[in-house]
């Protein structure tokens, strides 16, 4: 792929991202969600990945591209309506990405990579699908941690932890126990990851 149509691809999908009406506090200002999310995810991947491929990337700032567009809201609780939410978005992203992607000229082969990479369809053992998951990880524990620790009551909270804990790499877990967290996210890390 040329630089060209790779920085093309990625201003296009940061441009659909900061369409985003949801905004966080990021260094002091309010920046839309997704935006703020997708560059701390890519920055993830430049930390974990000496040599990221250019799919990789893509992939790691489409990840969530839109995602406000269909609110967990919208689909029934429990967890039946979080798996079909779940899936409604690997596929709404996957199109949304591809789509943009076509548009600046991304090669077919990369842009079916990306497409497995953001649709979570990557064979076991996917070095870069580990990275992105890693990342994603990573951004969740730096950016919604707290503020899930806050709404759930602990013993729920451990219990995502531990999930979280599962999916990440020995790599991804080192990075996270280096994440500067609060005493009461330590705290809660540390209950996940002790002996049952």
């Amino acid at each position: 792929m040329t630089s060209i149509s790779f920085d093309d691809a990625v201003a296009a999908i940061r441009q659909a991202n900061s369409e985003d009406p949801r905004l966080v506090p990021v260094a002091g200002s309010n920046i839309p969600m997704e935006l703020a999310h997708a560059d701390a995810l890519a920055g993830w991947v430049h930390r974990l990945v000496s040599d990221p491929s250019e799919a990789l990337l893509l992939a790691a700032h489409g990840q969530h591209i839109r995602r406000w567009q269909h609110p967990r809201s919208e689909f029934p609780e429990g967890r039946t309506g979080y798996l079909r939410w779940r899936t409604t978005l690997y596929r709404f992203h996957a199109g949304e990405c591809d789509r943009l992607l076509k548009e600046a000229g991304v090669p077919d082969e990369t842009r079916t990579r990306v497409s497995q990479l953001v649709s979570k369809q990557c064979p076991p053992g996917d070095a870069e699908a580990q990275a992105l998951e890693d990342g994603l990880c990573l951004v969740f524990l730096e950016t919604q941690f707290a503020s899930l620790a806050a709404r759930l009551a602990d013993a729920r909270t451990v219990d995502v932890v531990r999930k979280t804990w599962r999916k990440m790499s020995p790599a991804g877990r080192d990075a996270a126990l280096a994440l500067q967290l609060s005493p009461i996210e330590r705290d809660l890390i540390e209950r996940a990851l002790a002996p049952a």
